[in-house]
């Protein structure tokens, strides 16, 4: 029979086990609103019993364990979500704020100032003498010019803002890897003993897990599935080997962790390249292979790899408008350039231009193609004098020796170009073809009036012969070598009015010669907004009209943005619910940590009873004694 000190023993089991569900109750209230916290149960049993006649006799309770109430699949889905929430909020505000800049709508934005600068050309074109209708015409492509460069501006300054932010969060991402990895020691070395989960160095885990996933997208691999039914139905956890990995590279291997790496020394725009260090030092781009999370959702909208010869992004929705805004620039710089070289000038400069004068225009990278255009002269009195047609094909060059098919030769050519015998009065006797380099060694196109023809009021012209009278079927000889601007600049990132006549607007003209009246020109420009034109983007080419491109510009980012929105609307709803779900299970509810503190509250005192019960047989049995 066991003594009455086992009775004892009981009770202070009871009690045990009572103080402990009260302690465990009371981290659970007091980690309530603990970030990650999952709320922990008591799992208690009954002693070894004690084997004797008549049997087996109870020997109180005692803790087996303290588990958490945690579902690991509910967490896996949850962990995904809040990577595609982080995803689509962070595309969301970004595509919203790209929208403000194309506001085309109550006539305003670039297409109303297109518009009006179409119709000033219009008003020229009626009055093309009018000094003042020059000025103002000045002042509307200037606002037009800047609108678009601010516009630009404002989208690579948005680009540039995100992909100053992947440094912050590359960082972060490595110090939460190497977080992880220590922490991965000591919940080894907390379990190696006596085999009792680390209940709060595992939620803290699981904070970490979940920030690297919001971060960067980042999957837990784990060993063994083990479920804890006895603690609630759905409850269930991993162990074992443990990986997390980013589409296959593992950041974190157990207790080690492998780096990400941001370069941007080389790049001259300042964009990081991010690549993963392996163990022997190898580094592996990862640019594309990063798709969710925030730092996803900046390389979707800034764009993954980089170009090593543009130093832009390839690909990305800001990129993409980008090069799209550019290429509308470009088309409007180049074809208003090639049709304002027909006015009359008595000397020609192009832009610098990077191509070599020996190799094919038609392969150059210049947007030159095959035809031919005239080169003429007028008079004083704006009569022509003398005309020469010069031929593009792809063997036609810059410079070349007499004779050849360069644009040189056929400048230099000593031809009668008016058939009437005179050796004086040709295209060779009244200009000159000067291919110059400057002292930076960047090489520039001259054409340039003779002086003695230059002092008597000659003036010449560039003309592009129309192949089926559309203006994107002429060689664009002018427009892609910038002779006689009316737009300086490249792009939509520095296209603004020629320098020229930005100080003396009066210098524009409205016809094709110098003849008082002739406004053939200023038409030319208005016909220009009904013309379609390429515009290419990489190995894309729209075919539409300059109000058309720009259209599709604004379209398109108006719908990534509605797609975005949508997006984030069905994304937030799954990870609400998901959120829930996950609450449900793993979330302290006061209401039920009360219930649960009323019940060890209870069996405490009956534990307490039971000991002043066996306190007062004790003294039973000492007064029998006496």
């Amino acid at each position: 029979m066991p003594s009455i000190f086992n009775s004892l023993h009981i009770g202070y089991s009871g009690l045990s086990v009572a103080q402990q569900g009260i302690d465990t109750t009371g981290h659970n209230i007091a980690n309530v609103d603990s970030e990650g916290y999952t709320r922990q149960r008591v799992m208690s049993e009954a002693s070894t019993p004690i084997h004797m006649l008549p049997g087996q006799v109870g020997n109180g309770a005692q803790v087996q364990t303290i588990k958490r109430v945690f579902d690991n699949f509910v967490f896996d889905r949850y962990n995904g979500l809040s990577a595609d929430k982080e995803f689509s909020d962070f595309e969301k505000n970004t595509l919203e704020e790209l929208s403000t800049y194309f506001p085309e709508i109550d006539a305003v934005g670039i297409k109303a100032d297109l518009q009006k600068y179409y119709n000033m050309w219009q008003s020229f074109s009626d009055n093309p003498d009018n000094s003042a209708i020059k000025l103002a015409l000045a002042k509307q492509a200037q606002t037009l010019s800047t609108h678009i460069t601010s516009t630009q501006k404002q989208v690579l300054d948005l680009q540039s803002q995100i992909n100053d932010q992947l440094e912050v969060n590359i960082n972060e991402v490595n110090d939460l890897s190497k977080e992880l990895a220590e922490l991965n020691i000591q919940i080894d070395v907390a379990e190696s003993g006596d085999g009792y989960p680390a209940n709060d160095l595992r939620d803290k885990r699981n904070v970490i897990e979940r920030s690297l996933s919001r971060l960067i997208g980042a999957d837990v691999n784990q060993g063994l599935m083990e479920s804890n039914i006895q603690i609630d139905s759905s409850s269930n956890t991993r162990s074992g080997s443990y990986t997390v990995n980013i589409n296959g590279f593992n950041i974190v291997d157990g207790n080690t962790y492998h780096p990400l790496r941001l370069d941007k020394d080389t790049n001259k725009y300042g964009f990081y390249d991010i690549s993963y260090e392996r163990q022997d030092g190898t580094l592996i781009p990862m640019a594309e292979k990063i798709t969710n999370g925030k730092i996803g959702s900046i390389l979707s909208l800034r764009g993954g790899a980089i170009d090593t010869t543009t130093d832009m992004p390839r690909d990305g929705i800001l990129q993409n408008v980008v090069s799209e805004f550019d290429a509308f620039a470009k088309k409007l710089i180049e074809s208003t350039n090639n049709l304002y070289a027909q006015s009359t000038d008595t000397k020609m400069e192009s832009n610098i231009l990077k191509i070599n004068p020996s190799n094919s225009l038609l392969n150059s990278s210049l947007d030159i193609r095959e035809g031919s255009f005239d080169v003429v002269v007028y008079d004083i009195d704006g009569n022509q004098v003398a005309s020469r047609k010069i031929n593009i094909d792809i063997g036609t060059t810059m410079t070349g020796a007499s004779g050849s098919n360069s644009i040189e030769a056929q400048m230099n050519a000593n031809v009668d170009d008016n058939d009437d015998s005179n050796a004086n009065n040709d295209i060779d006797d009244y200009l000159t073809f000067n291919w110059a380099t400057n002292a930076n060694g960047e090489n520039s196109l001259e054409f340039r009036m003779d002086p003695s023809s230059e002092s008597k009021g000659y003036t010449f012209a560039i003309m592009d012969e129309l192949k089926d009278n559309k203006f994107s079927s002429g060689t664009n000889f002018a427009g892609a070598t910038g002779l006689n601007r009316f737009f300086d600049g490249k792009n939509a990132r520095d296209i603004t009015l020629n320098h020229e006549l930005k100080i003396n607007p009066t210098l524009m003209s409205a016809g094709y010669s110098p003849a008082a009246g002739d406004n053939r020109l200023a038409l030319d420009m208005v016909q220009q907004q009904f013309e379609k034109y390429d515009f290419k983007i990489d190995t894309v080419t729209y075919n539409s009209t300059i109000y058309g491109m720009f259209d599709n510009i604004a379209t398109e980012v108006g719908t990534e943005t509605n797609r975005a929105v949508l997006r984030n609307e069905t994304v937030t709803a799954q990870f609400n619910s998901t959120e829930k779900e996950y609450a449900s299970v793993s979330k302290v509810s006061i209401d039920e940590e009360m219930t649960n503190l009323i019940k060890y509250q209870t069996s405490y005192g009956a534990a307490a009873k039971v000991i002043t019960t066996i306190d007062q047989m004790m003294q039973t049995l000492l007064g029998i004694k006496q």
